[in-house]
């Protein structure tokens, strides 16, 4: 098992612990976690930024780069319970980011001079 299918594995194994099982049954069920876990990582996002001196008028502040990690460890958590609840497991995460990547890089390549939806939509 490769290490990104431990982490699904154990994500799967805390989620369950704590009550949820993903994917959820209903689209209904799904909504409700997808906002449920966008939230959690919106304020872990939050939690990071709190992590480094973001108020520039502020001389007190410092780089707490240990808390800095643990939060994109937290988020991650909640990434992971994201992609479970659209029932997708470690492999499609995998080959979704193989062909995202791929587009990204496309994208560059001709200069990102206008957006096109379409050439995600093989994802």
């Amino acid at each position: 098992m490769d290490k990104l299918e431990e982490i699904f594995r154990m994500q799967d194994a805390l989620n369950q612990r704590i009550g949820v099982n993903l994917p959820p049954p209903t689209d209904e069920e799904k909504a409700k976690w997808i906002l449920n876990y966008t939230r959690a990582m919106q304020q872990e996002t939050a939690e990071l930024i709190d992590s480094v001196p973001w108020k520039w008028w502020a001389k007190y502040q410092k780089f707490d780069e240990q808390n800095a990690r643990v939060e994109v460890v937290d988020l991650f958590h909640f990434l992971v319970s994201l992609a479970q609840t659209l029932g997708m497991t470690a492999d499609d995460v995998y080959q979704a980011y193989l062909k995202k990547n791929a587009v990204n890089l496309q994208r560059q390549d001709s200069g990102y001079v206008r957006k096109d939806e379409a050439d995600s939509k093989h994802i």
